[in-house]
């Protein structure tokens, strides 16, 4: 299972600072998706990248029935509640918390913060959506209190259907999230330049100049 095992990078931590917890996808690593920050305006935050063990976060399709991903599905999500919490100790605020992820990341980043819906600073989601071979309503609870939540992909996507990113937005919708649902024609399993403008002016505040 997954060891509490991540790379730290920006600011240092401190009480009352912002933190941004950036989730790698299958076959990723935490330095890659570290490497993203370089294009997102997160100069103000602490960087935390846990690292999955061998690469991925659980074995089978994110579309697959959730036991068939157990345990590694509850270990990965046990590795994101143990961060938040060393994070909280540290005296940093649930809404002074980010998430983002990419892929694998992102699911399991939207799977995280919509079992734990409350007012997180914000979150972004390059292609993902809440894992499962259906969405189950009854393992969401919580409120979002207008939390902004970006979600981007493509149509097609080879591994996340846009109608699964569609049903996700509609669920966190329904949760008071401030949401944004993007749908990119053929852009592919990648993360474009649009996207990380459109991250940075909605969740991270900061429109770069131009």
């Amino acid at each position: 299972m997954h060891k509490k095992n991540y790379r730290i990078a920006g600011k240092k931590l401190i009480a009352g600072g912002k933190v941004l917890i950036m989730i790698h996808g299958r076959g990723g690593s935490a330095e890659d998706i570290l490497s993203l920050s370089d294009s997102l305006d997160v100069e103000e935050f602490t960087l935390l990248a846990p690292q999955a063990t061998g690469n991925t976060w659980y074995p089978y399709s994110f579309l697959a029935p959730p036991m068939q991903n157990e345990p590694w599905l509850s270990s990965a999500l046990a590795v994101l509640d143990e961060l938040v919490k060393d994070v909280t100790a540290q005296g940093v605020p649930h809404e002074n918390i980010y998430f983002l992820g990419f892929s694998q990341g992102a699911c399991l980043m939207l799977e995280f913060i919509t079992r734990n819906a409350e007012r997180w600073g914000g979150a972004v989601a390059f292609t993902g959506g809440l894992i499962g071979d259906r969405v189950y309503p009854e393992n969401y609870k919580g409120d979002f209190k207008g939390t902004p939540v970006f979600i981007g992909t493509s149509d097609p996507d080879p591994h996340v259907p846009v109608e699964r990113a569609e049903a996700t937005a509609d669920r966190l919708t329904n949760m008071n999230a401030s949401m944004t649902t993007k749908i990119y024609k053929n852009m592919g399993h990648t993360i474009s330049l649009d996207e990380i403008g459109m991250a940075n002016k909605l969740v991270f505040g900061v429109t770069s100049p131009v």
